[in-house]
């Protein structure tokens, strides 16, 4: 394992703005003795302030609007009130906005992850370490005088799988945590999905990790409300920066198997107690929504919250209805303000979808709801969909039944052509598919290994399919796996 030899003397700096206390790069030391460097946003006025803290690896000085363009130009067009009363100077991907927080009496941290941005040391994404840097991370700002003792953690994500991962260590002072659109198993949220490798993590060390590591100093982007590198002081060579990072994908191709190594990174959500506000986003299909479900279902809390939405992966964190529901539960938990959360918020908040597409908000007991119809259909390749598809050949649009098939049947495909459709019939009345799905194959294969790819698809009467917006993909399918 790597380390940068050369760590430049960094000073921390405070300045008043915008109506807040800003200090900039200041040192947290953790028990190894790196020093780990974060933004913290308070209040003017004396006093002692429930704190929110964000630990992560896209860069705490990276503007959003600069590092992600074009998903800020749709965030604000689809919801323009993140515009107002806001300067929007210190907007930062997946993370919440300090003028939202700070003239609401909290106090703002967001720490740099070991090896990014402006902390040094070796950057290891999602590792037993990181772990241990954001439990004292917490233990150090709720020992600050501007703290009250109450942190909290809010964030997207990356933002989110730790809080999942930190809240099994029980922080004496992690009072509540809203992990929003976040995974707390990654082997089967967006590793392998079903035992097939998925390559996100190839491509997303390329374009939002390797770009921000600490050390690409002046080829990095700018903080605009600095001037300085968003990645630190220090210029490294590209192979010094690469023997200072793990190969997140080669080591995941090591691993193709549960192992310890998995284990050390899969939570334990019987160890999860504190109060939570897990947020699922219907569309996030392939990394996120698992782990939110997942968490609501069996983490060991008493006081536990679920909330499911459409819409972008970042839109709605930052939009008033994401902003309010945070503030409710925060105020409750972090500040003891009796404001009714316990008594008028719903355990299940659903925005339900309707085609359209529009989203109607609903209150529910449990997940998955009690009145659940569990219903069966059948793969019946002998009997074809008249009305759509062609009668015979690869994609043929074959019948999903509510029977149980009479006879058995074999349908054989291309593995790299159509695949093949099956249709239910007409629904002679409304109905809502809200809840868990699976699927029971019965395969032989030509080839040594094949992996399979399941959609579930919604069409109108006219025979158009109907998609969403989903976290990344505006035409997104009900459902895959």
């Amino acid at each position: 394992m790597s380390q940068v030899s050369q760590v430049p003397d960094v000073k921390m700096r405070s300045e008043v703005r915008d109506g807040m206390c800003i200090d900039w790069n200041t040192p947290i030391q953790v028990d190894d003795g790196n020093v780990l460097r974060a933004d913290v946003y308070r209040p003017i006025a004396d006093g002692r302030y429930p704190a929110i803290l964000t630990y992560g690896i896209y860069a705490k000085g990276l503007a959003f609007q600069e590092g992600y363009p074009m998903q800020w130009e749709k965030m604000v067009t689809d919801h323009p009130e993140i515009l107002e009363r806001s300067t929007n100077k210190y907007q930062n991907w997946e993370t919440t906005d300090p003028e939202r927080w700070v003239p609401h009496g909290y106090v703002v941290i967001r720490v740099d992850s070991r090896g990014a941005g402006w902390s040094p040391g070796f950057m290891d994404p999602g590792s037993p370490r990181e772990i241990d840097d954001v439990y004292q991370c917490i233990e150090w700002a709720a020992a600050q005088p501007w703290c009250s003792g109450k942190v909290g953690m809010l964030g997207i994500s990356y933002y989110a799988v730790n809080q999942w991962r930190v809240a099994t260590k029980h922080p004496p002072h992690l009072a509540a945590i809203i992990p929003w659109e976040g995974r707390n198993d990654p082997y089967r949220d967006n590793c392998y999905h079903g035992g097939i490798l998925s390559e996100f993590q190839k491509h997303k060390v390329k374009h939002q990790t390797a770009t921000i590591q600490y050390g690409t100093g002046e080829r990095a982007k700018k903080n605009p409300n600095t001037g300085e590198s968003v990645a630190g002081p220090l210029t490294l060579s590209e192979e010094a920066l690469a023997k200072n990072r793990a190969n997140v994908f080669a080591d995941l191709k090591k691993h193709p198997l549960i192992d310890e190594w998995h284990r050390a990174r899969i939570v334990d959500l019987s160890q999860v107690t504190l109060p939570l506000l897990t947020c699922a986003n219907w569309g996030g299909q392939g990394i996120h929504p698992r782990g939110n479900f997942n968490g609501f279902m069996y983490a060991a809390s008493k006081q536990k919250w679920l909330e499911a939405h459409g819409d972008s992966h970042w839109s709605l964190f930052s939009a008033k209805y994401g902003l309010e529901l945070q503030k409710r539960f925060f105020d409750y938990f972090l500040k003891g303000i009796d404001n009714g959360w316990e008594r008028e918020q719903p355990r299940v908040q659903l925005n339900i979808r309707h085609p359209g597409p529009k989203f109607v908000l609903r209150g529910e007991n449990e997940w998955p709801l009690a009145r659940t119809q569990w219903t069966k259909f059948y793969l019946d390749p002998k009997t074809v969909n008249a009305k759509t598809a062609p009668a015979d050949g690869e994609g043929a649009n074959f019948s999903l039944s509510p029977n149980p098939v009479a006879q058995g049947a074999a349908v054989e495909y291309e593995g790299m052509g159509r695949g093949l459709t099956f249709w239910m019939p007409p629904l002679p009345k409304s109905t809502e598919i809200t809840g868990p799905m699976a699927a029971k194959l019965f395969i032989s294969s030509a080839t040594k290994d094949a992996d399979l790819f399941l959609t579930v698809r919604v069409f109108d009467p006219q025979g158009k399919e109907l998609t969403f917006m989903g976290s990344t993909d505006p035409n997104t399918t009900i459902a895959n796996g």
